[in-house]
């Protein structure tokens, strides 16, 4: 069995949909029903979350607004896709999700109170909505399908916003839920990014967790490969949007690959290789308006090629990648000298914020650290200042070269710096998986130095 995921711009029009159906069938044929995860349409999600930032703004007809687009976008792939019965019949379902949906904006409203739980209840709605919309054109095509509701499937944790999976739970239910439709020849159609808790109450993944979700399933169903439908052709040794000539990595190790999501890859969400790793799944990253390209293998160890000699530094480079929306913590204090504890205390206080780091580097009596996370860094910033001097930079990126065995090879370092001669380096940080060197840079400077990187490796 596989796992096809499908993002937002691979439903995001009646278009779209008819792309998904004829791939789901040709899925079918050549591997049995897959397991086929939805995201929301294109766009949808945002309207959804806007209507609430609007709700709680005591803008409820600004709110009820978006509902209304949100609405005409599925009446238009609907009726561009089912016959004239078939489609007032889905509509009367889809009118049911969005009548729950405006008692929910209502009460935000009224309340003027948005909570973590309530953006999830309104934001789930998207991929409810686009995966009845393709399950009930699939079977009206002829395909055998089963329309499962995600949230009864993958159980979590009451961590709204970003919900942690109860991965026993979701085991269990998915024998029940997802394996016998899929066994007696059904294809399942559920959600992407969505969930719940043991009670019922729905929680998100967090934003671009429709791919964490196709990774739960996966696991949970013990899935032979799983496939991450999107718009571009796969992994690239940089954003073709930064490096028009970006090229296709067609292979990478799990390990590459999650450097790659993490430090701002955008193509996966970083979550989605861990499931899959731990039970050595292939993930496949394939283009879903190109479906012949080759698209990008990620597995567990990926053979080196010859052309990864010891001696030729530029083939031990897969790629560049570039995060912004940093903030640097500089710490500095006399106390740290010859001290054992102190990195501990440091550490303790991102812990009780609840704020992962992201880079690290260290000296005899000073710690630079970053974030991406500014949510409680007053508060962090107020706890650090009883350890030492604290200065916070904000506007920064982080710049990550990936690659090989860069312990093995001599020069790497001197090749990535020689590159970026006439840009102000701020942090250097080298990863102890022996697979990537990342440093920040003020945020204006991103996009050059990934510009200059990939000129000097992979030539312009």
């Amino acid at each position: 069995m596989i796992v096809m995921k499908f993002g937002g711009t691979s439903v995001g029009s009646k278009e779209r949909f008819e792309q998904v159906f004829r791939l789901i069938s040709q899925a079918k044929d050549e591997s049995g029903p897959p397991l086929v995860v939805v995201s929301a349409m294109s766009g949808v999600t945002n309207a959804l979350i806007e209507a609430a930032d609007l709700a709680v703004r005591r803008n409820l007809d600004g709110a009820l607004a978006q509902i209304e687009m949100v609405r005409q976008k599925h009446i238009d792939a609907v009726q561009g896709l089912l016959s004239k019965d078939k489609a007032q019949a889905l509509l009367s379902d889809l009118s049911l999700h969005l009548s729950e949906l405006d008692s929910v904006l209502r009460g935000i409203n009224y309340l003027g109170e948005l909570s973590k739980r309530s953006i999830d209840a309104v934001s789930a709605m998207g991929e409810l909505l686009s995966s009845s919309v393709l399950a009930e054109y699939a079977r009206e095509r002829g395909l055998k399908t089963k329309w499962v509701d995600a949230r009864k499937v993958v159980q979590t944790d009451d961590t709204f916003g970003k919900a942690n999976p109860q991965w026993q739970e979701i085991e269990a239910r998915a024998k029940s839920e997802i394996l016998p439709a899929i066994k007696d020849g059904s294809i399942v159609i559920t959600q992407g990014f969505i969930g719940s808790t043991a009670e019922g109450i729905t929680t998100t993944l967090g934003r671009g967790g429709s791919d964490y979700s196709a990774s739960i399933l996966g696991v949970a169903c013990d899935a032979q490969r799983i496939e991450i439908w999107t718009d571009v052709d796969g992994m690239m040794t940089a954003d073709p949007r930064i490096v028009p000539a970006a090229q296709l990595i067609t292979d990478v190790s799990f390990q590459e690959a999650s450097e790659l999501a993490y430090f701002g890859a955008k193509v996966l969400h970083p979550l989605t290789i861990k499931p899959a790793v731990e039970k050595n799944i292939t993930v496949k990253v394939l283009n879903t308006m190109r479906p012949d390209s080759r698209g990008t293998s990620i597995q567990a160890v990926v053979k080196e090629p010859a052309a990864y000699a010891k001696n030729d530094l530029a083939k031990s480079i897969c790629a560049i990648a570039s995060k912004k929306g940093i903030s640097a913590l500089f710490i500095s204090s006399p106390r740290m000298l010859m001290a054992h504890g102190f990195l501990a205390k440091v550490f303790s206080v991102f812990d009780k914020h609840r704020t992962p780091i992201d880079l690290i580097a260290t000296s005899e009596v000073s710690i630079s650290l970053t974030v991406d996370n500014i949510e409680n860094l007053d508060l962090i910033r107020q706890d650090l200042a009883e350890l030492g001097e604290i200065e916070v930079m904000s506007d920064t990126a982080i710049v990550t070269v990936v690659g090989r065995q860069f312990r093995e090879r001599s020069g790497i370092a001197g090749e990535v710096f020689t590159a970026l001669k006439d840009i102000n380096i701020l942090v250097i940080s080298g990863g102890a998986s022996d697979i990537n060197i990342s440093f920040l840079v003020h945020a204006v400077d991103a996009d050059r130095a990934v510009k200059q990187l990939h000129a000097h490796f992979f030539g312009s």
